[in-house]
């Protein structure tokens, strides 16, 4: 796990912007770094060393150096790849994992990706060619950025390296990635909050030669059909061997590696197999704990711990957000989502005892985890009754229900489906995710005269649609296909990897393996929401290692509930950063649309929790990364007492 970045450019002085780039992602790879400099291309790289901790140093290179190479991740079968291409006649120069992109490339050229199995972002010049390739893994557990102007091509794993090329210009937002994020509470390919830097999509290349433009291509799709035939007893069997195959693979490292541990259904599972099939005694897992009863996993999580005998470790924290709030957003170069806080704190918790941890993303997207699923089909049901009817009985009736509340309550649920039963397809689906957050018609309301003509023509809810329009298959097939490719990459598994690697620590996602993900695509639907039953395969696979009692626990889930639970402190900053909001001041916003909300939610009236929370992380972003605010002038900020702030603003 590293940070990576690349100039291809005709400035002979790019190696002094590569040394600020590098400067900015520190926190990536504190073990070490190396730049590589030609007449064409600076190549740099921080190190966090996992594997081949002695002679892993990167860029790496062919025996004539012509190729170079830096790259971020994990190659998980670089073992199997290496001992094919030695019998071949290949001959290694280190013993890192990422080498074998360079010996892939130089076999098979850009069919590379056939063989390769990980998580990775890497960029490979070939200097015989003039040619840059850029690329990232299947599902995107590596992110890579990228720009691409009159100055010439630059690419990084994190926005903030992109800017330091330059720290006097000042960025501009990207008001389509605001509309995005607004409306989806993500920001898909290749949007990202910056005008000029883009995203490279999952699955993707990106190839250049000296002096053209990028070409930017998919090397790999994921495709639900044809479905697998074999009775549910012999599935049952090859998910059992497919998920032991991809836990063994992200075991290997050349340092200890731990496990995070919530209790739920995804770690308790990996938890669980890891100790009892792969002989890892003491494996270490980590828990965080919360004063919240009704949310604290912590001691389901220490009963599976005992269970399997790990070297269990548990921290309980007091959350608060204010003081955190500007580190998160830095961790993210985007806004923040109430999920970074609850990772920051454990993943600040478990770097103090391992490099590398497991994780758990990707479950709920390849066995069918999310209420919505269900939802969607019920939405069709109760949208057979007359539309009329529906609008003149039903509608009244549900308005009756309070609308305050947390946003699962049952009132909150009845009024979704409600609202989801006029639309069909594709577009339930996105309004099954925008119903939470800002819908077209609250945008509209929302934006000031600014966003209002930059927004003309956008469609942030394509980022959804078009995914479940393209996908094969029922209508379940095509909603975990949109949230593999869009949704996982673009929230939690963003999040996982910025802020964990804001500590230092390497994530690893057993569920996120691209064989894996193609296996359980072609399960049949009815395997993985059954009636009420979400994950039913993933529940019978669970049932051969943990008790029925244990996998029958409602989803809890913390982070969802933080605009809830912390109320006075979102009111205080409700008013620290919304009533006089610098993107209300640049015309983006409007600011009675925003005082309107904030009226309604304190008083009850209406539920906009988790839209405030997008404008107030919007507004701090806007403050930090538009604006030029140092963290620390905003910590300090949000964290002053009430006469700290009159004593402020006196002075």
């Amino acid at each position: 796990m590293c940070g990576i970045a690349a100039l291809l450019t005709p400035d002979p002085n790019r190696h002094i912007e590569m040394r600020r780039m590098l400067d900015s992602l520190q926190h990536r790879g504190p073990d070490g770094e190396g730049m590589f400099h030609d007449p064409y291309v600076t190549l740099g790289h921080r190190r966090l060393s996992i594997i081949d901790l002695e002679g892993g140093t990167q860029p790496l290179k062919n025996r004539d150096g012509q190729i170079q190479l830096v790259a971020n991740g994990e190659i998980y079968n670089y073992r199997e790849l290496r001992q094919d291409l030695e019998r071949l006649g290949h001959t290694f120069l280190t013993n890192s994992d990422c080498e074998l992109i360079i010996a892939l490339y130089e076999r098979y050229g850009d069919s590379l990706f056939k063989h390769l199995r990980g998580m990775f972002a890497f960029v490979l010049w070939d200097g015989r060619s003039k040619r840059l390739l850029a690329a990232r893994d299947h599902l995107g557990q590596k992110p890579l950025f990228y720009q691409f102007d009159s100055r010439g091509f630059a690419c990084a794993s994190e926005i903030k390296a992109l800017l330091a090329r330059d720290p006097r210009a000042r960025p501009q937002m990207n008001i389509a990635a605001l509309d995005q994020y607004l409306a989806l509470r993500l920001i898909d390919a290749p949007l990202t909050m910056y005008e000029g830097i883009h995203k490279l999509p999952p699955g993707h290349v990106l190839k250049l030669e000296f002096g053209a433009t990028p070409l930017i291509e998919p090397y790999w799709t994921l495709s639900y059909e044809p479905k697998r035939g074999a009775s549910e007893d012999a599935l049952l069997d090859e998910l059992e061997a497919a998920v032991q195959e991809t836990l063994r693979l992200h075991m290997v490292a050349d340092v200890p590696v731990g496990a995070f541990l919530s209790g739920g259904l995804d770690s308790s599972l990996i938890v669980a197999m890891i100790s009892k099939n792969l002989g890892i005694k003491k494996l270490p897992t980590f828990t965080m704990g919360i004063d919240y009863e009704q949310f604290d996993e912590a001691p389901q999580a220490r009963r599976v711990a005992e269970a399997f005998r790990t070297d269990h470790h548990e921290e309980k924290i007091h959350p608060q957000i204010s003081g955190y709030l500007p580190d998160l957003i830095w961790a993210l170069d985007e806004p923040s989502d109430p999920l970074s806080l609850c990772t920051w704190h454990l993943a600040q918790f478990t770097r103090r005892h391992v490099k590398v941890a497991i994780g758990g993303d990707g479950g709920d997207e390849l066995f069918g985890g999310y209420d919505r699923y269900y939802g969607h089909f019920y939405a069709g049901q109760y949208g057979k009754v007359p539309a009329a009817l529906r609008r003149r009985l039903l509608q009244p009736a549900f308005s009756l229900i309070p609308e305050s509340g947390w946003y699962k309550s049952a009132g909150h649920k009845l009024r979704w489906l409600h609202h989801l039963s006029f639309h069909s397809g594709s577009a339930r689906y996105a309004e099954s995710l925008t119903y939470f957050y800002f819908d077209r018609a609250r945008r509209e309301r929302l934006y000031g005269a600014v966003a209002a003509e930059c927004s003309k023509g956008l469609d942030a809810e394509a980022a959804i649609r078009a995914p479940y329009e393209r996908a094969a298959g029922d209508d379940l097939d095509r909603m975990l296909y949109a949230d593999s490719m869009v949704r996982l990459p673009n929230h939690p598994v963003m999040i996982t990897d910025r802020i964990c690697m804001a500590h230092g620590l390497e994530t690893r996602s057993p569920f996120m393996d691209h064989k894996l993900a193609e296996f359980a695509a072609r399960l049949p639907t009815s395997l993985k929401v059954r009636g009420g039953t979400l994950r039913y395969i993933q529940r019978k696979l669970a049932m051969r290692y943990l008790p029925a009692q244990w996998l029958n626990r409602p989803k809890q889930g913390f982070s969802s509930a933080l605009p809830y639970l912390l109320q006075s402190e979102y009111s205080r900053l409700y008013n620290l950063c919304l009533r006089d909001s610098h993107l209300a001041r640049a015309g983006i916003l409007d600011e009675r649309e925003i005082r309107k909300l904030i009226q309604e939610h304190v008083k009850r009236s209406h539920d906009h929790g988790n839209r405030l929370w997008l404008l107030i992380n919007a507004e701090l972003w806007y403050r930090m990364m538009i604006g030029g605010q140092s963290r620390e002038d905003l910590r300090a900020e949000l964290t002053a007492t009430r006469g700290e702030r009159r004593a402020a603003r006196v002075s």
